[in-house]
């Protein structure tokens, strides 16, 4: 990416004490618990930084509204923008407003469906979700192999939000994964959305259960998912032994879900560094510095063997 914000980065060399600097930030919903740690990683690294405000404002997972959050943070006046899409297909629109007014964009989290072809004053920050699910998947693997299942295994499939990347590429992730010569004992006896939620994955996985199919696994994109998915089933009086639950985020209900033999395996997904990384970014960018398109944090397997050291992370 090259350098065009040039008189921005001149100012910049002031120092960020010497001018003030405000951050539009619009997050797809505040009722997630990943996603509110990922918003006290920014506003925390705003805190900490001299002459640094944020306004963030809450999208309820509508994009007409988010993109009219987008708008308005332009005729305020904000610096640069840091978007937690609602819709990862939605966000053309929003970077042509963006790029069209010249304030610096940072995606956060959530991969914008035109991530390969942002203007050189936006990025996208967030972690490469081929690891996610191919992390997950390739654990409950194992697990399944390590308790003799090889012979022939069945698993639910429970997806985030169909109109989000992630949950799409972490579904991808768990088909290729069990499309592989060493996982393709598994197969699916069904895949829904759940939309990120545990109440709704509870619900599935109900229903799923009074179909008196029997099962093996369970892959949830996220922990949310799994931690529902587990409830259902504990509450069916099924032994969680017998079981290989998996999720995405290592939150702390989650690892929580974990030590209590609920969740088999998660994948560590750094909130606070990418909100924290949103922030620093969308600065360099107002200093006119040159940042890589795409900033990935990587994920990280976790497992009840490792899982002490990611509580308190997220």
């Amino acid at each position: 990416m090259k350098k065009t914000l040039i008189a921005a980065g001149a100012l910049a060399l002031l120092g960020t004490a010497a001018m003030a600097q405000e951050i539009g930030i619009t997050i797809s919903r505040f009722d997630d618990n990943w996603l509110t740690v990922m918003r006290a990683g920014m506003t925390e690294y705003a805190d900490a930084t001299d002459g640094v405000s944020v306004q963030v404002e809450d999208a309820t997972d509508d994009v007409a509204k988010q993109l009219d959050q987008i708008n308005n943070f332009i005729a305020s006046g904000v610096d640069a923008i840091i978007v937690n899409a609602v819709d990862t297909s939605a966000t053309i629109a929003m970077t042509a407003a963006a790029s069209a007014a010249g304030v610096p964009l940072v995606y956060v989290n959530r991969e914008p469906i035109n991530s390969n072809e942002l203007p050189e004053n936006q990025v996208y920050v967030g972690s490469n979700e081929i690891e996610s699910g191919t992390l997950e998947a390739f654990q409950v693997c194992r697990n399944l192999r390590g308790a003799g299942k090889a012979g022939g295994a069945r698993a639910y499939l429970m997806m985030g939000q169909l109109s989000n990347q992630a949950a799409v590429q972490r579904t991808k992730d768990v088909h290729d994964v069990i499309g592989m010569d060493m996982c393709n004992f598994i197969t699916l006896i069904d895949e829904q959305t759940a939309e990120w939620s545990r109440d709704k994955a509870q619900d599935l996985m109900t229903n799923w259960l009074s179909s008196g199919e029997e099962f093996d696994a369970v892959f949830a994109n996220n922990d949310e998912m799994a931690i529902g998915a587990a409830q259902a089933i504990k509450a069916a009086g099924i032994d969680m032994g017998s079981v290989q639950i998996g999720g995405v985020d290592a939150s702390q209900d989650g690892l929580l879900a974990m030590q209590a033999g609920d969740i088999d395996v998660t994948v560590f997904q750094d909130a606070k560094g990418q909100g924290a990384g949103s922030v620093m970014a969308a600065l360099d960018l107002v200093a006119g510095k040159d940042l890589d398109m795409k900033v990935y944090i990587p994920f990280v397997l976790v497992t009840p063997e490792n899982m002490g050291d990611f509580l308190d992370k997220n």
